[in-house]
């Protein structure tokens, strides 16, 4: 079964008692309720977690992301608070991990590199080149590549960075925080993001038939890695890996779009 997104009644009269007051009993008793989404979150995130982070350390991470989230929301504002403390938790767990520095330098490089080289050969192939034409193209072997490919995902994370508008408090909060309705919305910023969407639902359009299906699985269907590599029959890492290629890819197209 999909994991869908965590379905928690809302509690008028606690959050108003709570906006109110700001009383850490109530700010608790928010958190205690609100705890399933950080499950949610650590189970969605699309990365592969160096073995000397432990899981309970992400569910900590994501839970001072809640903590914030909590503290900053404003029920005036017309957003759900799921969806504010989605992005909120999702971008304490991020920075989180970038602050341990487990990305070595070199695979951020790499990913560069292998982003440059989807570039060049799409523009010479006039179509998504594949795996072993990649990785030929990069003087790799296949199996190589897809390791590469894989210890570079948490520098992709998510197809949402691809269309990330920060907010002006900080925290990473990312696409989500966007639709927030501000009370005047800037016609150029909406223009703008109008175009990148059309440009990156152009950009998925052409890629892979495997790599469409696990974006659509991940991100529509909301399947967990995990339920994905059973659906397709590949394992987990093989998962990983068509989305961090996918993910890529759409960066790679959407470079080449924005410098057009």
């Amino acid at each position: 079964m999909p994991s869908a997104v965590v379905q928690i009644e809302w509690n008028e009269s606690l959050w108003n008692q709570y906006v109110a007051r700001h009383e850490p009993r109530l700010r608790e008793q928010i958190i205690i309720q609100y705890a399933p989404l950080v499950k949610y979150v650590v189970g969605r995130l699309a990365i592969n977690l160096p073995t000397v982070i432990d899981s309970d350390d992400v569910i900590s991470y994501g839970t001072i992301g809640l903590i914030d989230a909590v503290e900053r929301f404003d029920p005036t504002r017309g957003i759900k608070f799921e969806t504010y403390a989605i992005a909120r938790i999702r971008g304490a767990i991020i920075d989180a991990l970038r602050s341990l520095d487990q990305i070595p330098r070199t695979a951020r490089q790499r990913a560069r590199e292998i982003e440059a080289a989807m570039t060049e050969l799409e523009s010479k192939l006039k179509r998504p080149p594949t795996d072993q034409e990649v990785a030929k193209h990069l003087s790799m072997d296949i199996v190589q590549y897809r390791e590469i490919v894989v210890r570079t995902s948490m520098t992709t994370m998510s197809l949402d960075s691809l269309l990330v508008v920060d907010d002006d408090e900080g925290g990473g909060a990312g696409k989500a925080y966007a639709f927030e309705d501000r009370g005047s919305p800037d016609p150029v910023a909406a223009t703008e993001r109008l175009e990148s969407e059309q440009a990156l639902v152009e950009a998925v359009r052409r890629l892979p038939e495997r790599e469409r299906l696990v974006l659509s699985l991940y991100y529509y269907e909301e399947l967990t890695m995990k339920e994905i590599s059973r659906v397709m029959e590949i394992s987990e890492s093989r998962v990983c890996q068509l989305h961090a290629q996918a993910v890529l890819r759409l960066r790679s197209s959407m470079r080449a779009q924005d410098a057009a």
